[in-house]
């Protein structure tokens, strides 16, 4: 059923939708809210996953970039300047949202006969557990947050929420999600709950593995405060008798992960199909560092993370022909088989280290992270390319020699066009998709399982198995959901140029992958650990602020680390950017006193140590949330406890 479908059917059964933005998701109604007075539970639902956002515009666009370059996975396209450690502020609150969809669930259940209630009772447990994935994304960015009271005027709540701390609410979740667990484990379903349930079409199983799943998100994050209970929850979510998300299913919306889109229709916005229309990301393009890492260790998550640069082999050809062989970037050339006389393109090295090579590894390539790398000489090639004598063939064509984020990935109105040579027909990919994003994931699931077996937590399985299986479910989840969001040169060449690969993921290539070293846990438990976040990281790329998450909590990349170096930016000749002067939290913006929550807010921060309208970097370092006070510096590794 369309998403547009479900969303009427719930309005005209009377579901009492409650708007918390500026849009009136009632406009298309021929009636008045007011009189409506009857909710359906799963109506209820359904409109709270339609507005379940953790990865908005504005998150996108401001925070997102941020957020790699602390971890040191992404470089501005400018190169790193002094302004490579700067935060933005927050997003907003998400799970504010979800609360108030929650609540209205549970008053709506309570009004209900037990009998009828019986059929919906799973609505309240997977708005909660919705709600509780919010509560982590909105804690991760600024510590304790109203939540309990949040959302709760309608059902006779106060207007002024109150703060809770981060401590008390994972308490809270941890016991919630294990409540909820049992809901699902029993529930009596109503016959709408398959097409009411967008997320798991009312698969009761999936959800119970999900709320177990979630528990260990809390768990990592729990670590560095209470090392002894974290890896207790890790060995209860690992026995618990509903599983937890480990699906291999070849259809990732088929399988146990949260992988989902919204509809393919939706008449009140378009957004809630397709994401949004607008460009983000592009001026951040993905380290060396990182590049060189995933391409030395054949990792094709690359392909669905980032995109091709513009050099292809007829962009090749085509330079020879111009007599401009010197304005091919050496890194490309390096790359290609050139007759003799510098003429002819032969063809792509099919051998690098070797290991197989060719198209379509050779199109990535990573962006250097020294500081103001763009006005060194030797970097002309990476930064100058649009500049005369480096990468052009005429005013018009320029060639982009990085390669960059792959916007396909997060939203489903793009318009991507092909590189082609001066005079040849302008190739674009202008299709609209409807877009699916990836959220807790069995790969994600046994990624932490792996750090807590490394960590030394009873486990059913060795940190290898987890990892390896936590590798090979990451690659294919990412290749799913590249081939659902249809990004560019996912199953089509565009037949332009005869070299030209697809970059769908290849029969043998999670075996070549997890044959790397780096890719073993063969070395000291700090060395394993180091490979475990690192990894955790890598998979972290559509979920930005768990990507920086875990580096904060783990300290990696580390400066002396023999596989993924971090770049240490202290000193003048560097910009003056110790780790201690990279954020740890968001900023805050000086409250308005006429905002209804100006004393809450005030107070909360205050008791928190945090430092209002701060533009100084190191006091969000030094001021940090509850759950990472203890965690290692940037840079330090990982320490066990």
């Amino acid at each position: 059923m369309k998403l547009q479908q479900i969303i009427l059917a719930s309005l005209l059964a009377g579901g009492a939708v409650l708007t918390t933005g500026c849009r009136d998701d009632w406009s298309e109604m021929n009636q008045d809210p007011s009189n409506i007075t009857t909710s359906s539970p799963d109506y209820l639902f359904t409109q709270a996953v339609l507005k379940f956002e953790p990865s908005d515009y504005t998150y996108w666009f401001y925070n997102a970039p941020e957020f790699y370059y602390f971890a040191q996975m992404g470089v501005p396209t400018g190169s790193v300047s002094e302004t490579y450690n700067q935060a933005s502020g927050g997003t907003g609150l998400k799970s504010t949202v979800l609360r108030t969809y929650a609540n209205e669930i549970d008053a709506t259940l309570a009004k209900m006969d037990e009998g009828e209630r019986a059929s919906y009772t799973w609505t309240s447990a997977a708005a909660d557990v919705l709600s509780i994935y919010l509560g982590i994304y909105d804690t991760d960015f600024i510590g304790d947050i109203p939540y309990t009271e949040a959302g709760s005027v309608r059902v006779g709540g106060p207007l002024t929420p109150k703060m809770d701390k981060v401590k008390d609410l994972y308490d809270l979740w941890l016991t919630n999600l294990e409540k909820d667990m049992q809901t699902f484990a029993s529930a009596k379903t109503a016959s709408t709950a398959t097409q009411q349930d967008l997320v798991y079409q009312g698969s009761m199983s999936k959800w119970a593995k999900l709320a177990n799943s979630l528990r260990l998100k809390i768990a990592a994050r729990l670590y560095n405060e209470d090392p002894t209970r974290a890896k207790e929850i890790a060995v209860a979510v690992a026995t618990a008798e509903v599983g937890y998300l480990d699906s291999d299913s070849d259809d990732p919306t088929q399988g146990e992960s949260m992988i989902f889109n919204k509809g393919s229709e939706n008449t009140s916005s378009s957004d809630y199909v397709y994401h949004w229309g607008n460009d983000v990301l592009i001026s951040t393009a993905p380290s060396q560092t990182l590049m060189n890492f995933m391409l030395d260790n054949r990792d094709p998550r690359v392909r669905f993370v980032f995109t091709k640069n513009s050099w292809n082999s007829k962009i090749v050809q085509g330079f020879l022909d111009a007599g401009k062989y010197d304005q091919i970037p050496s890194f490309v050339l390096e790359n290609c088989n050139i007759s003799e006389d510098h003429k002819t393109f032969l063809n792509w090295k099919s051998e690098k280290d070797g290991e197989a090579w060719g198209e379509p590894w050779v199109r990535y390539v990573g962006l250097p992270q020294e500081y103001q790398a763009s006005k060194e000489a030797k970097y002309n090639e990476y930064f100058n390319y649009s500049a005369e004598g480096y990468s052009k063939l005429d005013a018009d064509h320029a060639y982009r020699p990085y390669s960059r984020f792959n916007q396909e990935m997060i939203r489903g109105r793009v318009t991507t066009q092909i590189p082609t040579l001066p005079g040849d027909n302008i190739i674009q990919d202008q299709d609209e998709h409807p877009w699916y994003g990836m959220y807790m994931t069995a790969a994600e699931t046994n990624l932490y399982l792996a750090e807590f077996a490394e960590l030394g937590a009873n486990l059913p399985k060795t940190a290898q198995e987890y990892f390896s299986r936590g590798l090979e479910l990451s690659v294919k989840e990412y290749n799913e959901v590249a081939a659902l969001n249809k990004i560019p040169y996912y199953g089509t060449t565009y037949n332009y140029d005869p070299n030209e690969k697809v970059i769908d993921l290849q029969n043998g290539e999670i075996d070549a992958m997890l044959a790397h070293s780096d890719y073993q846990l063969n070395g000291t438990q700090s060395e394993n650990l180091e490979k475990i976040y690192l990894q955790q990281m890598i998979h972290f790329f559509l979920n930005p602020i768990d990507q920086w998450t875990t580096a904060r909590r783990s300290g990696c990349p580390t400066f002396s680390s023999g596989i993924f170096k971090r770049v240490d930016y202290a000193g003048a000749a560097n910009g003056n950017m110790p780790a201690s002067a990279f954020p740890r939290r968001v900023a805050i913006s000086e409250i308005s006193p006429s905002n209804k929550m100006y004393q809450i807010y005030t107070d909360s921060y205050k008791e928190q140590g945090y430092t209002i309208g701060t533009s100084d970097m190191t006091k969000l370092n030094s001021e940090r949330i509850w759950q990472d006070k203890n965690a290692p510096q940037y840079g330090a590794g990982p320490q066990v406890k």
